[in-house]
């Protein structure tokens, strides 16, 4: 399943999302997503499941950042891998205040995927670039 996320968005990035799941075997689902959380677009997930792993990925990619300014000297996070048993799960800095999770199949080659995602990420970086929210759409 593709889906945007936000009907009224201004770019629909659904589709380079089902690009990526389409040329890397293995690759299940892609979920981009502002690094506070919010899913922006989805490729191979229904959306309760895309928001799940949007919250997942934000979580990680957090505690990434706080263990880069404690241990690595900045908060710069370019990627997190999680190897579980049948899947593996990566989340990636996709410009600023964007984060693209990928979840892949065990027999997935992970040097392959790290670098599609980064082709991905740096070909399109400035429209995967969630702006930062002002006080009045927090407060909504």
């Amino acid at each position: 399943m593709v889906s945007a996320v936000h009907p009224g968005q201004e770019s629909d990035l659904s589709w380079l999302l089902s690009n990526l799941v389409d040329r890397v075997p293995h690759t299940r689902s892609v979920v981009l997503l502002s690094s506070d959380g919010l899913m922006k677009a989805v490729s191979g997930l229904d959306v309760e499941s895309a928001e799940q792993l949007a919250a997942i990925a934000s979580g990680l990619f957090s505690l990434s950042r706080g263990a880069g300014l404690k241990f690595g000297g900045n908060e710069t996070v370019r990627q997190v891998i999680v190897e579980l048993d049948n899947t593996l799960l990566f989340v990636a800095s996709a410009g600023s205040g964007s984060v693209l999770a990928v979840l892949a199949g065990r027999e997935a080659d992970a040097g392959v995927l790290g670098y599609e995602m980064s082709q991905l990420i740096n070909s399109v970086r400035p429209f995967l670039t969630t702006p930062t929210r002002s006080t009045d759409q927090r407060s909504r």
